[in-house]
């Protein structure tokens, strides 16, 4: 079997690929904005569409390459760790005098990309199953950013720097939304038109194929989690630049609400079915529920409940409209 004997997606338009299940997660959006436009008075007002414009923004980076691993059949369990690594790597290095938006920029992709390359690695060298790797990287990633804060906030004060999450290049649109629209155009064009997208979906749907094909596995599986890596950081950067700081609990809810994005979303566990289209939707869903509950006046600990509920049965729903897929 060659490389060759692999094709990339077909070209059917894609409203001719949905199934009936597809549409259910446009159905829940629309009833969620129902529901919570009725129950609370603010919830469509300019200034809170504003502000879901923004944690939208950040939620789609976190998920954007979180994806791209699940795609694989694998999972990164690491991304809330890399966000509070990256923004304590960024509140010290802006009181330290790094304050050209450009700079930071760069400094929080190569951390994305390192923390990722660390995950690729230890996944594909060390032959430990992706659950077990990112879960010792989770720890490992918290306790180096907690290292360099010294366990407490740490504030900035860099106009530029601070100006790139809460900003509006477009009227009525924060700065996160752009980026994060951005990000899923261009993680979009990589999964649908390259070779690259193909062996990931190809991996997650039948790792075995893949592997008699004479591709390297090694490659794809550490670029999917340096990608990974890279949006979990680059969401990092606009949340610390949203808050002008950096504390121990920063991206404690990241791996939660990015996992209820994914799944909700449609995009199996199991690997190979989905796409970032759907994780689009999936995180208007939870930006959506998250931002009713607060408007509603909903405890933390209850919406961590419903987010955890929404993620199993977003998972049920999924296997059992899903014929063939296989439980890993």
């Amino acid at each position: 079997m060659s490389e060759q004997s692999l094709s990339l997606p077909s070209a059917r338009p894609w409203l001719q690929q949905l199934r009936p299940g597809d549409l259910l997660p446009i159905a829940v959006l629309a009833a969620l904005i129902l529901f919570f436009a009725l129950r609370a008075e603010s919830f469509l007002s300019p200034a809170n569409l504003l502000i879901m414009s923004g944690q939208a923004g950040i939620l789609l980076l976190v998920a954007l390459g979180a994806t791209l691993v699940i795609l694989m059949g694998s999972i990164d369990l690491s991304v809330g760790s890399i966000i509070l690594l990256t923004a304590a790597i960024l509140s010290r290095a802006v009181n330290y005098g790094i304050s050209d938006p450009a700079l930071i920029i760069l400094v929080v992709i190569l951390v994305g990309a390192l923390a990722g390359l660390v995950n690729g690695l230890i996944f594909t060298f060390g032959k430990v199953p992706s659950f077990i790797a990112t879960l010792g990287t989770l720890s490992f990633f918290a306790g180096l950013g907690l290292t360099v804060i010294g366990g407490r906030s740490i504030y900035f004060d860099a106009p530029g720097v601070l100006s790139l999450s809460i900003g509006q290049w477009i009227p009525g649109v924060q700065n996160s939304a752009v980026i994060g629209l951005i990000a899923l155009a261009l993680v979009a064009l990589v999964t649908n038109r390259t070779r690259f997208g193909l062996y990931i979906y190809a991996i997650g749907g039948n790792e075995r194929v893949v592997r008699l094909s004479g591709i390297g596995l090694r490659r794809v599986k550490i670029l999917a989690f340096v990608a990974s890596g890279v949006t979990a950081a680059l969401a990092g950067l606009l949340i610390a630049s949203q808050l002008g700081s950096s504390g121990p609990s920063l991206g404690s809810t990241a791996l939660l609400d990015s996992l209820a994005a994914i799944v909700v979303g449609g995009t199996a566990l199991s690997g190979g079915v989905g796409g970032v289209g759907r994780t689009f939707l999936g995180v208007l869903i939870i930006t959506v529920l998250v931002n009713g509950l607060n408007q509603m006046g909903v405890q933390d600990f209850a919406q961590t409940m419903i987010k955890g509920a929404v993620i199993v049965l977003a998972a049920i729903f999924t296997m059992a409209s899903q014929r063939g897929l296989t439980i890993k």
